[in-house]
């Protein structure tokens, strides 16, 4: 059986769990969401292993470009990264790892990237299966209307990220009819 190391960290945006194998990582995700839970079940099985909590090296040195990059000092990460999904995940997760810096892309301009333009709802849910956050950047991913759409660390994280990168997103203002409005 395999051992993968597990630790966490304590991002701006809410706890991570990280987990390596002995030389890469294979997940960044946000503690305590169902889509941890349901990545870390797929570790376990796709690698045949049992988690343990110790440190790394890659777990590690992950956690010094995240500080790094939450510090505004990087804007690449350099940490070799294994994933466990279908081909057709992987393929959508290679095309989030292109989306530049300080850059997002709607689900259909990734679908059209991968030649699948009919393929929207399968992009997104293999956007939302992505175990890699952060560095694998799904949270570059908005609607087709520009608007910020869901994401496992939740909206405010989402949004944290993305400003941290340089795009600002309003923050919802309430809708209220003219009539009652007052004007002094």
């Amino acid at each position: 059986m395999t051992t993968l190391n597990i630790q966490y960290y304590n991002s701006p945006c809410g706890e991570i769990v990280l987990a390596s194998t002995e030389d890469c990582l294979c997940l960044c995700d946000w503690y305590g969401h169902p889509g941890a839970e349901r990545n870390m079940r797929r570790l376990q099985r796709g690698f045949k292993a049992e988690f343990h909590e110790a440190a790394s090296d890659i777990l590690m040195h992950t956690k010094a470009e995240l500080d790094e990059y939450f510090g505004g000092r990087r804007r690449t990460f350099d940490i070799p990264l294994l994933t466990v999904g279908t081909d057709f995940q992987k393929s959508v997760w290679q095309v989030l790892l292109e989306i530049p810096y300080g850059e997002t892309r709607s689900y259909m301009q990734i679908a059209e990237r991968i030649g699948n333009r009919n393929g929207v709802r399968a992009v997104a849910q293999a956007v939302g299966a992505n175990g890699i956050n952060i560095l694998i950047p799904c949270h570059r991913v908005i609607g087709a209307d520009g608007t910020l759409t869901g994401f496992a660390g939740g909206l405010d994280a989402k949004r944290k990220l993305l400003e941290a990168e340089g795009i600002c997103f309003p923050t919802k203002v309430p809708h209220h009819s003219s009539q009652h409005l007052a004007f002094l």
